[in-house]
């Protein structure tokens, strides 16, 4: 009976591996297929750039080449612009970045959980959530600039406060959106409030708030830029402001392309981290 159960058990162990082998190869192909497919729409995006650039439909300091647009990259690549190197614009803005979405992550989820807890914190805090929800950034920067100067400091708060609301609703939403049943049964199984808040309401929680995230780190980028062409003398969106008074129209398109791709690339750190942390909603 034991070289019976050993036999069955090397015949299905391949089987098993073979299977398993199977779904990593269609896994690899279909993620192969969709980075095949997103260089394909990013070529065919620069052909059809220099196509009407060489046509000549708009003036070519309206709208310069794909190759000018190279050049005017590398030329700030290697001097600067405006007396500010594009490494250290870069950086720069993704402090600014840093300081501001951390802060509004810190604040705006513990917020958000005790609002989705208690109705007199949600009484408190939801009048002047939903007052500074629809008020433009552009609008605080004047006053951000008399009270604090255009230092460091104007530009991080403005980001928390163009991002925070995001994140506090998102979190609330994420609370709200707990299935009833699973809060039922652990009480049924004895868990304390306590350990319903740890292992059933914020684990159903994590993917609304991940997700206000995604969302708030485009809104953080809105809110520097904006920041940036009107009390600022360094980053990306001084860069881009400064280009375009001087009707340097490829430096503006190399300044907008820079921030895009690290706007993504924050974003795609964003989805990482959701991934480790839940893992239960994977993204591709």
């Amino acid at each position: 009976m034991r070289t019976l159960s050993e036999q069955s058990k090397t015949t299905t162990r391949p089987a098993a591996s073979e299977s398993e082998l199977k779904v990593t190869h269609r896994r690899a192909r279909a993620g192969l297929g969709s980075y095949g497919l997103t260089l394909a729409v990013i070529v065919a995006s620069v052909v059809l750039w220099q196509a009407v650039a060489m046509a000549r439909i708009f003036p070519p300091f309206a709208l310069p080449s794909p190759v000018a647009v190279w050049q005017s990259f590398v030329s700030i690549l290697r001097n600067g612009y405006g007396g500010e190197s594009l490494a250290g614009d870069i950086y720069v803005s993704c402090f600014r970045i840093a300081i501001g979405f951390v802060g509004a992550i810190v604040i705006g989820v513990p917020v958000g959980l005790l609002m989705s807890r208690s109705k007199v914190v949600f009484d408190i805090i939801d009048p002047l959530l939903q007052f500074i929800r629809p008020v433009p950034p552009l609008a605080y920067i004047p006053l951000l600039v008399v009270w604090f100067g255009i230092g460091e400091l104007p530009k991080a708060i403005l980001i928390l406060v163009g991002t925070i609301p995001v994140i506090i609703i998102g979190t609330m939403s994420g609370v709200k959106s707990t299935p009833a049943l699973r809060i039922s049964v652990a009480r049924t199984l004895g868990a304390t409030n306590g350990q319903i808040f740890r292992k059933v309401i914020l684990p159903s929680a994590l993917p609304e708030i991940f997700t206000a995230m995604r969302v708030g780190i485009g809104i953080a980028w809105t809110c520097l830029v904006a920041a940036e062409l009107i009390a600022a003398s360094s980053g990306l969106g001084w860069l881009v402001q400064f280009a375009g008074q001087a009707l340097q129209v490829s430096i503006v398109i190399v300044g907008i392309v820079i921030i895009g791709l690290i706007g993504y690339a924050m974003e795609l750190v964003i989805r990482k981290i959701e991934n480790l942390i839940v893992p239960w909603r994977e993204h591709n």
